[in-house]
């Protein structure tokens, strides 16, 4: 238990919250439920679950404002839009949206300390407003940079909201008592915002799944999956910045001779797109997100996890989906920019290979070469879970995010 934190009252800031299972919700709410078993009396301002399907959750449809309380954190939610396609200007109204309403309703508690998840603009803004009308410390873990999101993702307005989003980041980012960002990767571009580099602190995500322990043929024969298929397996958002063209590229290339089978696991505002540019291609196939204790099975049934970026995304994103694909044993192919967050991170493990970015042809050969050695696979799929245990285990990372509040409450 951190004693430090027991008869405080912490506030997260975070748009996204249980009960989304993917991207920064799980992080959230592990976050502040670990606040909450620490003894301190813990809220958080939310939005309404949305994600990945940008769809709002049905339970939560037609909701304004709600309080919930659960495992002894109470959760604040506010209504904002939520946009089913995703431009510049449709982002910055979700952002509006978030805002205003974060604003004429705050949660009515005065904290000790906030902690704020970004990449949301609104939250840091909301997150940042709250520390200072309490008087206290504000810590901002970046997960992903909304700035240089917009100029690298090929969002439609992107390069016109660029400097306009990085320059509120900037502000969020050097009014904060500590900066903690996932990945080592970021560190120069928001020291480049003017944050001083000895307020930074590198705050690697965690695994958030159990590791899988099922039957992987009974799982491989329920989904479909022939013994014999290589299972290429995405999950996660199908988003623009995840660039998963070249995956259904790859499933046609494969098609040819068969043997390679591409499989798109998830939901997300590109999903219907993806489903008419793969119409007819017989190698590809699309399975909705799983449940929580259904995932880890999946990711260990198929024989090869792919991680996919646009050229163009260097050092604002980390794939949240990397620390479960570690955890699943599986080896993994990164088609990703060289030197980016994500090689860095899969380089690092030890249990992937990186091919060039939007190159069907180079990740189909990477797949290929994999499951022609039984013996490589298995080494890769093994050090992720050695690396998973090493760096990237549940307790490691709340006790790094417990480090940054007492830091921030230390120095005030």
């Amino acid at each position: 238990m951190q004693d430090f934190l027991a008869g405080r009252r912490a506030l997260v800031v975070s748009t996204n919250y249980a009960p989304e299972h993917a991207g920064i919700g799980p992080y959230s709410t592990q976050i502040a439920e670990h606040l909450a078993a620490s003894g301190a009396d813990t809220h958080v301002l939310a939005g309404m679950p949305h994600y990945p399907a940008w769809r709002v959750h049905e339970a939560y449809r037609g909701r304004w404002r709600m309080t919930e309380v659960s495992e002894g954190v109470t959760i604040h939610r506010r209504r904002h839009t939520v946009p089913a396609r995703q431009t510049a200007l449709r982002r910055g109204l979700f952002e509006a949206s978030v805002l205003a309403h974060g604003i004429a309703a705050p949660p009515r508690v005065r904290p000790d300390v906030v902690l704020s998840q970004m990449p949301s603009l609104a939250g840091g803004v909301l997150g940042a407003r709250a520390a200072r009308r309490a008087g206290v410390p504000h810590v901002v873990v970046v997960q992903d940079l909304m700035g240089a999101a917009a100029g690298q993702s090929g969002m439609s307005g992107g390069g016109r909201v660029a400097s306009l989003a990085g320059g509120v980041e900037g502000r969020v980012l050097r009014s904060a008592s500590v900066v903690g960002v996932v990945h080592e990767s970021f560190t120069d571009r928001v020291a480049a915002m003017g944050v001083p580099r000895e307020r930074v602190r590198v705050v690697p995500n965690w695994t958030h799944v159990r590791a899988p322990g099922g039957d992987r043929a009974r799982t491989r024969a329920r989904l479909g999956w022939p013994e014999d298929a290589v299972v290429v397996l995405h999950s996660g958002n199908m988003g623009l910045k995840q660039g998963l063209d070249v995956l259904v590229g790859a499933a046609r290339l494969a098609g040819r001779d068969g043997g390679v089978r591409v499989v798109l696991m998830g939901d997300g505002h590109q999903r219907e797109r993806l489903l008419e540019l793969g119409e007819g291609v017989e190698a590809l196939s699309f399975l909705p997100p799983a449940g929580a204790e259904e995932f880890p099975e999946v990711l260990a049934a198929a024989d090869v996890l792919a991680v996919t970026q646009k050229a163009s995304v260097l050092d604002m994103s980390l794939p949240s989906k990397l620390t479960s694909y570690f955890t699943a044993g599986r080896p993994v192919v990164a088609s990703v920019a060289a030197g980016s967050g994500t090689a860095q991170e899969v380089e690092r493990s030890g249990a992937g290979v990186v091919v060039p970015p939007e190159d069907a042809a180079a990740l189909l050969e990477a797949v290929r070469s994999l499951a022609a050695d039984p013996a490589r696979c298995a080494e890769l799929g093994a050090r992720g879970r050695e690396y998973v245990e090493r760096r990237l285990s549940r307790r490691a990372g709340l006790e790094r995010i417990t480090a940054l509040l007492r830091e921030a409450l230390a120095h005030g």
